[in-house]
């Protein structure tokens, strides 16, 4: 367990500890796994695909990332839940009571994803500085993957992750909220985005945004986030409450404030660039607006690119047997490999920066019909979940959850057929 959720859970058993304060404590010293896997969701194809739904269609599409989020939740949950109820590892649960070959194949399909995702996490960052300091996005590519390299090697692995994601999401909240009220919205026709209203021609646009926001792969792996904090079956509560709600909700308000920005900004009638957003915030709070702007969408690329390569890695390493841990060198091996092939690739890539990030996350749709579909079924063995499996209405919503990720996987493949 988290050595600072061992303490809190420690103090708050001795006599006195109930107390409202110490409860409080305790719940605090559980965020983290769903935050790690939060910073994950939010990356830089989230944040593209939220400022060309805002500059194209303006606020019109703010109700798809609060279904998304719900949606997102409940996925997060089950996983939750059934790393809770077996006490192994995702991939290791699913070779036990599917079979090996779909954990397996479990394993290959997040690690294929994570390096679709490495792609947009390594341009994001390199675009997110060299719009704060200039310079070539590449060079700051590249300046980011040793870092990030650096980070992986730390003795303490997950504990210096976590905590850099809890920062780095503080980051970007502060950002992306002065960017929503410096561009100075219709509050009124904000509040009108929340009713479903599908415009002509989003395409491809609204793959993205589901991909990224309802991100069943992200969702898998916070079963792993969970077991490395030790977290236990009578914690389950005070999680759900303090870390996993929170943790979800927190990118999807994020996502929204993006779209906000991004409708207020470019006015509804072009799809525009993350550039030209940062430059139209400058009349408005000078160079500080453009800053502001810029330094948020290097945190979710930089925080994505983080927890990406970390459970791409750990996935693959898992599903062929060769440990899941992350103190494991062929896990950190293998976390190497996800954040060499998103650097190759960004230096090689010759389009649109933009166009390759909107690409690559609406092509990990493809994968989560899979995960989706696997999460479903373990929630459901009761030899397995006990008291914590499925109820009717969570699989009601985890249903409809696997209907809108299929149709949008069927709408990405008849978009390029």
């Amino acid at each position: 367990m988290h050595d600072d959720a061992r303490t809190t859970a420690d103090a708050a058993a001795e006599p006195g500890g109930g107390n409202r304060r110490s409860r409080l404590l305790r719940r605090l010293a559980l965020i983290g796994p769903a935050f790690v896997v939060g910073a994950w969701q939010f990356g830089p194809g989230n944040l593209t695909s939220a400022v060309q739904a805002g500059g194209l269609f303006g606020y019109r599409l703010i109700w798809v990332i609060v279904v998304s989020t719900a949606l997102m939740i409940m996925f997060t949950d089950m996983s939750v839940r059934i790393a809770l109820s077996s006490g192994e590892s995702m991939v290791e649960t699913v070779k036990r009571v599917l079979g090996k070959v779909t954990g397996v194949l479990a394993g290959i399909g997040v690690f294929g994803i994570s390096l679709m995702f490495s792609v947009g996490n390594a341009v994001g960052s390199g675009l997110g500085l060299s719009l704060v300091f200039g310079g070539s996005p590449v060079i700051w590519t590249l300046v980011c993957t040793v870092v990030v390299a650096v980070v992986v090697l730390a003795r303490d692995f997950y504990t210096v992750v976590e905590r850099l994601l809890l920062a780095i999401v503080v980051l970007m909240a502060v950002g992306f909220i002065a960017s929503a009220v410096l561009t100075r919205p219709d509050w009124g026709d904000v509040a009108a985005g929340f009713i479903p209203n599908l415009p002509p021609g989003v395409g491809l646009l609204l793959i993205a945004l589901v991909g990224t926001n309802f991100s069943i792969n992200a969702a898998f792996y916070t079963g792993y986030a969970t077991r490395e904090r030790g977290l236990t079956r009578s914690q389950y509560r005070d999680v759900t409450i303090s870390d996993t709600i929170p943790g979800i909700v927190a990118p999807g308000i994020m996502t929204i404030l993006v779209i906000v920005a991004g409708a207020a900004a470019l006015g509804g009638s072009s799809g525009g660039t993350l550039q030209q957003l940062a430059e139209v915030l400058e009349p408005v709070a000078g160079p500080a607006g453009r800053i502001i702007f810029a330094l948020g969408f290097f945190g979710a690329a930089f925080s994505s690119m983080v927890a990406n390569a970390t459970a791409g890695g750990t996935l693959l390493s898992d599903g062929l047997g060769w440990g899941n841990r992350l103190s494991s060198r062929r896990v950190r091996a293998m976390i190497l490999v996800v954040l060499a092939f998103g650097a190759l690739v960004a230096v090689l890539a010759q389009g649109s920066p933009v166009e390759l990030i909107i690409l690559a996350q609406a092509l990990t749709v493809l994968v989560a019909p899979f995960l989706g579909v696997l999460l479903f079924l373990l929630a459901n063995t009761r030899r397995l979940m006990g008291d914590l499996r499925n109820r009717w209405w969570q699989n009601i919503v985890a249903t409809i959850g696997l209907l809108s990720i299929a149709a949008t996987c069927l709408r990405l493949i008849t978009t390029f057929s």
